[in-house]
């Protein structure tokens, strides 16, 4: 723990100051009607979407967490980041098309439109309590726990400082500010985990590593294995990676309304391809900036981060920053928060506007949604500051957020997937593959987790016996839940009515989106040789 010199202290002000202002500049505009609030006026060109997309998705938990998985398991854990790649593909020629023509303003409504009111009601709840709990609390409290190691912040001002920050410009600026801030944040967080693992590479020659070859043998060939790493030491494969990031790559990049809605404030069809493709290169960067470090400081800081593997970035921060570059970095870290917080904050002011009042009174003005809008940021974020503190007291919530995430977007993808690939899927197919496989997955992990009834525990989460490992869980519940789709869906004799527009003839995608995406997927099967 240390004390923030003057500078560094100067440079954690003027970015939050920087952030504020240029968030309200540019929110100032459009801000008074419902389109310009909650959807940019739907004027998002493809350099922003791409930005943001990767902003929002890039948390402190992320920072924190990623350098954690280098220290412990090496370049493995890199999968999670490149296979967004091809997720953000899907994303463009698979889901754009649909969402920008339905022109809907939250994915529950897109369901509406495809199914009926019962799936709105269940994605809406899901995905506004996911954005109160796990997305807004969980950013608070990580960035909080960074602050306070590496200077002894205290967790609650560290989290009322950030609230106040984030929620002036996200609550009155609306979907712009959010975007136009998370493009600046982008290059902030790049520029700052970039400057880290340059200076720990840097450092290598103090330890006796001068080759690439010396740093594999020093810290493990296997922690540079991306694919062909030892499956034993590990616990899964990467078969198991592959197909349980599937599931949780489409639910996360393609269904939640956090990240979604930057494509639904696109320009048009062609920048929201753009902006998914550009977030797919961008994606390829957080290995290499965030994972890597974590395996240098293995080589570089091992004795002194011992068993705190979670204190690896802040460590590393102590260690290899001078006065002046911390102030930077902990910007990089305030990024990152900031980013998440906005983009959730905004997203459930959404859904609350479009799913719950328009619902209930269909009557309200521009003016009124935008009220209603500003007033449910605020309550929301009010409500995570207040529950945010407690995260220390539950233990294991990091691990238990990420389980809960594959345990609702198996049914959740399965319902969109199928939904937008075929017309044959039937509304009470919908509802109950959202309902039926949501429960069958808590079931399970309630019996894992806290039923140990004789062997149960081992034989479903470890990777000894049947190898059923959390990762092809996820896979088995999203083949559950399409099988209980797709049974109903045939059973069914409710005649479905689906607005006739709704499947209409795909376009071809410009050759300039093909392009880049032939590009994006080579360089993605080059980089898989490489860390083979």
């Amino acid at each position: 723990m240390e004390t923030i010199a003057l500078i560094d202290l100067s440079i954690i002000v003027l970015y939050i100051i920087l952030m504020v202002v240029v968030g309200l500049w540019f929110g100032r505009r459009n801000n008074d009607t419902t389109s310009g609030y909650f959807l940019a006026g739907k004027s998002l060109t493809w350099g922003v979407i791409g930005a943001s997309l990767f902003a929002s998705n890039i948390s402190t938990v992320h920072l924190v967490g990623l350098a954690e998985s280098g220290f412990i398991d090496g370049i493995v854990w890199g999968n999670f980041e490149w296979f967004s790649a091809f997720e953000l593909i899907i994303l463009a020629y698979v889901f754009v098309p649909f969402f920008l023509r339905s022109q809907v303003a939250t994915l529950p409504e897109f369901l509406e439109k495809r199914y009926d009111s019962r799936s709105r009601v269940i994605l809406a709840v899901f995905s506004i309590l996911a954005a109160l709990f796990m997305h807004i609390g969980v950013s608070f409290y990580a960035g909080a726990v960074v602050f306070e190691k590496i200077f002894g912040m205290d967790i609650m001002v560290s989290i009322l400082i950030i609230a106040a920050a984030t929620g002036i410009y996200t609550i009155i600026g609306g979907l712009t500010s959010v975007v136009v801030t998370e493009t600046v944040q982008t290059v902030i967080l790049i520029l700052g985990s970039l400057m880290i693992t340059v200076l720990a590479i840097w450092k290598l020659p103090e330890v006796g590593i001068e080759s690439y070859e010396a740093l594999k043998e020093a810290v493990d060939p296997d922690r540079f294995k991306a694919v062909s790493f030892s499956s034993e030491q590990k616990g899964f494969t990467f078969m198991d990676m592959m197909l349980g990031h599937f599931v949780l790559g489409i639910w996360y990049w393609c269904t939640d309304q956090t990240i979604v809605q930057r494509i639904l404030g696109a320009k048009s069809e062609r920048e929201a391809k753009l902006g998914a493709i550009f977030a797919g290169f961008l994606k390829i960067l957080p290995v290499f900036i965030m994972v890597v470090p974590g395996i240098l400081a293995f080589a570089l800081f091992r004795d002194q981060i011992g068993d705190e593997t979670k204190s690896v970035l802040p460590i590393m921060i102590i260690n290899l920053l001078p006065v002046g570059l911390k102030g930077l970095m902990i910007a990089a870290l305030l990024a990152a928060v900031m980013s998440s917080v906005a983009a959730a904050l905004n997203s459930c002011s959404t859904l609350v506007v479009f799913d719950v009042f328009q619902k209930l009174a269909p009557g309200l003005s521009d003016r009124q949604r935008v009220r209603i809008g500003k007033l449910t940021g605020l309550v929301v974020l009010v409500l995570a500051v207040l529950w945010s503190p407690f995260l220390g007291d539950l233990g294991g919530i990091f691990e238990l957020i990420n389980q809960m995430f594959s345990i609702f977007a198996p049914s959740i993808v399965a319902v969109f997937l199928w939904g937008v690939l075929s017309p044959r899927g039937t509304a009470n197919a919908a509802f109950w593959t959202l309902l039926g496989g949501s429960l069958f997955a808590v079931t399970v992990f309630i019996i894992e987790k806290y039923i140990p009834i004789h062997g149960i525990s081992n034989y479903v989460s470890s990777a000894e016996g049947l190898g059923i490992n959390w990762l092809w869980q996820t896979f088995v519940f999203f083949l559950i839940s399409s099988g209980l789709y797709w049974c109903i869906s045939i059973l069914d004799q409710t005649v479905q009515t689906i607005p006739s527009n709704f499947y209409l003839k795909t376009k071809s995608p410009s050759k300039q989106v093909n392009l880049l995406t032939l590009l994006l997927i080579v360089i993605m099967l080059v980089i898989y040789y490489l860390f083979y």
